[in-house]
């Protein structure tokens, strides 16, 4: 009985892991952040694509291999380069990555 309660957990436990990585953020109000702070510099729509573009476009930074929600939620809470230092909430960093790992390639 106590073996397949902890199996039964650890599968629970695996299985939400799972739904929460995929379900964070709200991609179009991630959007709405991009359109307001980014676009200045980055292609936000998801059509330049050519990793060595200076800022890269969003398409471009969806389609690396390395970018995961964690090293997304790195980069936008890092200073780096010649980027404004702006100070998203956790909800508007969640959107932001939610955009972006929506203009992934399918």
């Amino acid at each position: 009985m106590l073996r397949w309660g902890l199996g039964a957990l650890c599968a629970s436990v695996a299985c939400a892991g799972g739904a929460l990585a995929q379900g964070v953020g709200d991609a179009r109000a991630g959007r709405a952040v991009a359109t307001s702070l980014c676009i200045q510099c980055h292609d936000i729509d998801g059509a330049a694509r050519d990793p060595s573009r200076v800022p890269p476009g969003f398409g471009a930074v969806a389609d690396m291999a390395s970018q995961t929600a964690l090293s997304l939620r790195v980069f936008l809470q890092t200073p780096h380069g010649a980027m404004p230092r702006y100070q998203l909430t956790p909800t508007e960093t969640d959107d932001v990555i939610a955009y972006i790992q929506s203009l992934r390639a399918r």
